[in-house]
């Protein structure tokens, strides 16, 4: 068989799979969708309580995002050892908050507790940008001009180090977050009700992704940080300092991840060795969703998939019938990441940005 109608046949069979993948999922959505609302199951209070789980999940997603996205962007590797920045700073918000619960301050009043709860993230920052700082200069650094694959085989061994690394000294088992009185409250807006943790989660993201966003596209730093992310060469051609660029890119990401996780820790109450594996994992898949090495892209990325994960389930599978939904919320959330890779390989914002710069 001449070998161009081989290479045809199997365009056209690879075309045909995917086009039927994507009317297969586009159906169940639609199908599932249509059926679970015609059934009522739910009310409008727990379709809102489900909204604002997503928000608050997927505001910590874009946080972490945030690390993924910014490295890649500068440097056009994927740092998978930020899943442990993130789980060094929850390590390091809980032994802040037992020294703060012993000191009698963690819920001293509403003031002391929110007090409280700043040190903690602060702390967690800078344990978390410490951490990161020494995988760049130790990992990654002597391999910036290797092949792609050198520096993420060593951001995989980074990862497993430090993983191992916090269960020697801490062990495997989990850790309880000590609790925080008036983050337990409830706060009322008509028939949305939220927790105060929720709130806190929500408001911090927001003014850290908006003072991050400031921070990049506003001041000198942020400017050389851009202008090292286009093109090295050039950069250092006119006067700026790459590696304080490159370093400050890795302090930014990992104290946003170090602040998260404190919050991710203050949402769930547990934390080990293992807790940042699968946040890692799900903020680089909502950095990818929208368009990995854009800002504004990591941040609708995270809110997205947060949003899927909590509403998803729900509504696609109840009226289908099928059993234990929540267990599903991790198909959908790479089944969307499928999705937008075969529709729009670049990310939701990736070839927008792309087109502007071009």
């Amino acid at each position: 068989m001449d070998r161009r109608l081989v290479e045809r046949f199997t365009d056209v069979a690879i075309a045909a799979f995917l086009w039927t993948f994507r009317i297969a999922v586009v159906a169940v959505v639609v199908i599932g969708s249509a059926l679970t609302l015609m059934q009522g199951t739910h009310d409008i209070a727990t379709w809102i309580r489900l909204v604002v789980s997503g928000l608050t999940l997927g505001s910590v997603y874009a946080m972490i995002a945030l690390g993924y996205t910014m490295v890649y962007g500068i440097l056009r590797m994927i740092n998978f050892a930020h899943g442990e920045v993130f789980m060094a700073g929850a390590f390091t918000g809980y032994f802040t908050a037992v020294a703060l619960d012993d000191a009698g301050l963690l819920n001293g009043s509403p003031i002391m507790s929110l007090v409280s709860i700043v040190i903690m993230m602060a702390a967690a920052a800078v344990v978390s940008t410490l951490i990161s700082l020494a995988i760049e200069r130790i990992a990654y650094r002597p391999l910036r001009n290797a092949p792609r694959l050198v520096p993420l085989i060593s951001a995989i061994g980074a990862s497993f180090f430090l993983q191992y690394t916090f269960r020697g000294f801490f062990g495997s088992r989990i850790y309880s977050y000590p609790s925080v009185t008036i983050l337990n409250e409830n706060i009322d807006f008509g028939i949305v009700s939220l927790k105060v943790v929720e709130a806190l989660v929500i408001v911090a993201a927001v003014v850290m992704m908006t003072t991050l966003y400031l921070f990049v596209m506003r001041t000198r730093t942020g400017t050389s940080i851009r202008a090292v992310s286009e093109d090295k060469s050039t950069a250092a051609l006119m006067g700026i300092d790459v590696n304080r660029a490159i370093v400050v890119t890795f302090a930014l990401g990992a104290a946003m991840a170090g602040a998260a996780g404190v919050l991710y820790a203050l949402l769930f109450r547990q934390v080990d060795f293992y807790v940042g594996f699968v946040p890692g994992i799900k903020a680089f898949t909502a950095a990818v969703l929208g368009g990995i090495g854009n800002i504004p892209g990591a941040m609708l990325g995270g809110l997205f998939l947060g949003e899927i994960e909590s509403v998803g389930p729900t509504l696609f599978f109840t009226g289908l019938g099928v059993p234990s939904v929540n267990q599903l919320k991790d198909v959908i959330a790479f089944t969307m990441l499928v999705l937008v890779l075969i529709f729009r390989p670049s990310g939701i914002l990736g070839e927008r940005l792309a087109r502007q710069r071009a």
